[in-house]
């Protein structure tokens, strides 16, 4: 019987443990040949005008494909951004012409990195909820994916989808 109960004991901290633990579950869209992994955005504060929003995505194709644009319900416009630093500054960007993924490649769209950003939040993103965007690219044509809002410092466990 102790057994039993170290056993059920163990299970329920590691449920919790796991429940604790921000973006430990991803969320996964297809389209084409195209994976969209784990969209994720941070909660923003009161009156705060943009929000950024980042994802992985693969290719599994035999030939490129082009993300073209980004549009959501939860702002006025959705563009996409590069981020990086020259020089010792720091930069950010529009980026035009879309995105390119290469044939069996993924890229990430990261926090220092390519990103998307909100413009025009017409409400705030609350840490739990999620957001729908739809993405268009050049090949595979559209898909509605649900933006999972962390915390305002959280990474959205890009440690683990960035590879």
């Amino acid at each position: 019987m102790s057994s039993f109960i170290s056993k059920a004991g163990a299970a329920f901290v590691l449920v919790f443990l796991l429940a604790c633990v921000p973006g430990a579950f991803a969320h996964e869209f297809k389209v084409g040949e195209l994976e969209i992994g784990h969209p994720w955005s941070r909660a923003t504060p009161p009156g705060a005008k943009v929000a950024g929003g980042y994802f992985t995505v693969t290719n599994k194709g035999n030939s490129p494909d082009r993300l073209l644009s980004i549009s959501s319900d939860i702002s006025d416009k959705v563009e996409l951004h590069e981020m990086g630093i020259k020089d010792g500054v720091m930069t950010m960007r529009p980026v035009t012409g879309g995105l390119e993924i290469p044939a069996g490649g993924k890229v990430a769209l990261k926090p220092g990195g390519y990103h998307l950003m909100f413009i025009g939040l017409k409400r705030q993103p609350k840490q739990g909820e999620k957001f729908p965007a739809t993405l268009t690219f050049e090949k595979a044509g559209s898909v509605t994916v649900e933006f999972a809002v962390e915390g305002m410092g959280e990474m959205g466990g890009m440690e683990d989808h960035t590879e």
